[in-house]
């Protein structure tokens, strides 16, 4: 994955309308959360339905950010996508989009219990991070999940984005986050698509209209200027 890198006739519009290319140069820590989004079996191993290979690349940086956000007192998400049984399945215009084959194919394996609903074993999830279901591209849409309520309870004003496909849940869970009244930052080298192009793209349109898109190491950066004062005291 090559780095994300902001067009100049690009930066300099985002200059001229904010003042500056990053919307959120500074955040606190404790009112920060990594919502890392679908990083299951079915959407990263070989032969799975939905594999995006990539979003193997992505692991390391989103197990740094976790442990940065924890250190910062923040909160970490980890989102898994459901497939509901499609006998009893309402999202009628997401199955017309599988053959009937391919539609038991999903639900075999992004079921409750099936091997693709798993995370992917090598992230670093703690007990003390949340666990959030979702049923839909957009974890914040009505009726999706109870993240939203997660992120309020626990005082979230800024959340960073992670996780597969970058131009499908990611951008999607971003894109409602923003509107919902989080300042929302797509994390570049966190997240991962089926192809460069669509990762490109996703992100391009992101930092134009709905938030911010920074790196791992921007963040990590910015985070550690907001660990919380009174353990470093």
């Amino acid at each position: 994955m090559k780095p994300f890198e902001v067009p100049e006739q690009l930066e300099k519009k985002l200059i001229a309308r904010r003042g500056r290319l990053h919307a959120y140069e500074s955040f606190e820590g404790s009112a920060t959360a990594l919502v890392v989004i679908d990083m299951q079996n079915f959407f990263i191993r070989d032969g799975e339905q939905m594999a995006a290979p990539a979003a193997r690349e992505i692991v390391p940086n989103i197990n740094r950010l976790a442990a940065a956000v924890r250190e910062a007192g923040g909160l970490v998400a980890w989102v898994q996508a459901e497939a509901a049984d499609p006998a009893k399945d309402d999202w009628g215009p997401m199955l017309e989009l599988f053959h009937a084959e391919a539609r038991k194919r999903r639900y075999a394996s992004l079921g409750r219990h099936g091997e693709g609903f798993k995370l992917w074993s090598e992230l670093d999830v703690k007990p003390s991070d949340a666990t959030v279901v979702k049923r839909r591209y957009s974890a914040f849409i009505q009726g999706a999940s109870d993240l939203e309520e997660v992120l309020r309870r626990r005082g979230i004003e800024t959340v960073l984005i992670t996780g597969v496909a970058t131009n499908v849940c990611c951008e999607s869970t971003g894109r409602d986050c923003m509107m919902r009244g989080f300042r929302t930052i797509m994390v570049s080298d966190a997240n991962a698509s089926f192809s460069e192009a669509e990762h490109e793209a996703a992100l391009l349109n992101f930092i134009t209209y709905f938030g911010d898109v920074q790196s791992t190491e921007d963040v990590v950066a910015r985070l550690a200027v907001q660990a919380p004062a009174a353990e470093v005291a």
